[in-house]
């Protein structure tokens, strides 16, 4: 198989030159450089590039050629290749055309001119870009593949842990006819045993258990040491922002996840009002980076299991796992973060995975290209959802029970939204009940205001409606607010029941529960902030105090 392709176009030839001789210098064991000084010849080279089947990882163009600006090249590159990275070289004048260009073309990155040395300004930039492009392209033939039915509940469970572990993987739907039978045959199994997944080697697992398969594809369930300086339960934001911070300052830290590492801002297509990341950034891609920041540092990931309780013995903490596994541990941080509701009406539990699903819009988008598309919710997880699936659905309606979106979304989400033209705002309406046979065929919508009743056609439906804190495990000896999130800190003195439980001379730290040395942080947290900067906050803040707790015991 031949090498994925850096391609750069710019006028200059000598610029050209020192572009591609550094990048030659640094990526050629990898990558096939590629490069042109003439727009109208790039764009001939990428329809030739296409029949081969040949992939294209980057475009790095300069913004200034007399015959097509940068801009306008990457407009007409991208529908050759939609899933390469773009970048622009650009003078110090041309910043702000590369800034509007973020919005007009999606660009992932803008370079000035000039980059030495590339040691600092050129291959920290190219390396992001290609990891990134690495983690989310579609892999080849001797990949991992998942074959199963696209309205398959166990299919989507699957298909969903794979992705939300950044494991890269090839999806074959065995009525699609694009190979999946003929795996099937080649390896004796039948369609009884669905969902299969085919290994690289050869290898396979016929309908495994997420335990199984996450231990097959590399993923950590189990324990490896007797005693943590802190456990993390949960891999959001907080959970991972706590780990980095905690192995870099020398903590034996430990984080558990139930099912994949990102929580629910790790399903977002994409994040636009994360601090320095100007083009924005997938909740995939913040999630890898963190993950490999916090793995780097020293932090453990065990992933997938779940924590059932949380007991004291001799002073130290005990975490009981899903199989009766303990964990001991010295101190621990609980960013469980929060699960979407679930929407109570007709069939909704019934068709679960097989056309209605709960975030997953990431995982489940290009099954549904050229389709009708139901979302469910007028916050920011819905509003990035919708941009997401309008580049494959037909029609994209989003439901909602107020008369817009303005009281619960960002502008900027709002604002693409609009420009969207197949996405519909469903205002003062409600889901009422769905229907179909062996998956979704059909929604039945509610007017709240005049209580009448409409059915539509639906092929999915995305399900985003408000959020509850994943605190059910935790039992009965922790304080929480009405709305189940845990009290820490000053809400934990001022709880009635403060000094039954607190056993202490002093308070509690800002970010600790009624249990010393359990802290919280994030949006399972009461009074939390519900955004990814500030979860990333608390979780770095309560590895200080996680600090002070260890020091005076």
């Amino acid at each position: 198989m031949s090498l994925p392709i850096i391609f750069c176009i710019d006028d200059d030839p000598q610029v050209l030159r020192a572009l591609t001789r550094d990048l030659k210098a640094h990526y050629r064991a990898d990558y096939k450089i590629l490069s042109t000084t003439v727009a109208a010849e790039a764009l001939e080279m990428l329809g030739e590039l296409k029949k081969r089947g040949d992939q294209v990882a980057l475009f790095l163009s300069d913004q200034r050629m007399p015959e097509l600006d940068g801009v306008a090249f990457l407009q007409q590159a991208t529908p050759y290749y939609p899933d390469a990275k773009r970048a622009l070289l650009t003078a110090y004048a041309d910043t702000e055309a590369a800034i509007r260009a973020i919005n007009d073309v999606r660009l992932d990155y803008y370079l000035t001119k000039p980059w030495n040395p590339p040691e600092e300004k050129l291959y920290p930039v190219i390396d992001d870009l290609l990891d990134e492009w690495q983690a989310t392209a579609r892999q080849a033939a001797g990949g991992i593949r998942l074959i199963g039915y696209q309205y398959s509940p166990k299919s989507h469970d699957l298909k969903e842990l794979l992705a939300r572990n950044l494991v890269p993987y090839t999806w074959l739907d065995i009525e699609d006819g694009d190979g999946g039978e003929t795996l099937l045959t080649l390896h004796g199994l039948t369609r009884k045993e669905l969902p299969v997944v085919v290994f690289e080697d050869g290898t396979f697992l016929a309908a495994p258990d997420a335990l199984t398969l996450a231990g097959r594809v590399g993923l950590n369930p189990h324990p490896v040491d007797e005693m943590y300086d802190v456990t993390i339960v949960g891999a959001g934001p907080a959970g991972l922002a706590a780990a980095v911070y905690g192995a870099s300052e020398g903590l034996r830290t430990l984080v558990i996840e139930r099912s994949a590492p990102g929580g629910q801002a790790g399903s977002s297509s994409r994040i636009e009002n994360y601090l320095g990341f100007p083009a924005g950034v997938s909740g995939a891609e913040l999630t890898r980076r963190a993950l490999t920041q916090a793995t780097r540092l020293g932090a453990q990931m065990l992933s997938p299991r779940a924590v059932k309780a949380i007991e004291q013995q001799n002073g130290y903490k005990r975490i009981v796992l899903d199989d009766d596994t303990v964990v001991n541990t010295r101190a621990i941080i609980v960013t469980t973060g929060v699960d979407y509701r679930k929407l109570e009406k007709t069939g909704i539990e019934q068709f679960t995975g097989a056309g209605i699903y709960y975030g997953a819009a990431m995982t489940e988008a290009a099954a549904y290209r050229g389709k009708q598309v139901y979302i469910v919710g007028g916050g920011n997880s819905a509003g990035q959802a919708a941009v997401y699936l309008s580049k494959f659905a037909a029609n994209v309606f989003i439901v909602v029970r107020r008369e817009g979106l303005a009281d619960t979304m960002s502008a900027y989400l709002i604002d693409q939204i609009k420009a969207l033209s197949n996405i519909e705002v469903l205002a003062f309406t409600e889901i009422d009940e769905v229907r179909g046979e062996e998956r979704l065929a059909e929604v039945v919508l509610e007017d709240v205001r005049t209580r009448t009743f409409a059915p539509r056609a639906a092929d999915a439906l995305f399900i985003f409606i408000g959020a509850k804190p994943v605190t059910d495990w935790m039992g009965l000896s922790f304080l929480f607010d009405p709305k189940g999130f845990i009290e820490t800190g000053r809400d934990v003195k001022n709880n009635a029941n403060f000094r039954q439980i607190w056993k202490l001379d002093r308070d509690p730290y800002l970010l600790e529960t009624c249990s010393p040395g359990v802290f919280a942080a994030g949006d399972v947290r009461s009074g939390a902030m519900n955004r990814v900067a500030s979860a990333v906050g608390e979780g770095s803040m309560a590895i200080s105090f996680v600090h002070r707790y260890l020091a005076e015991n």
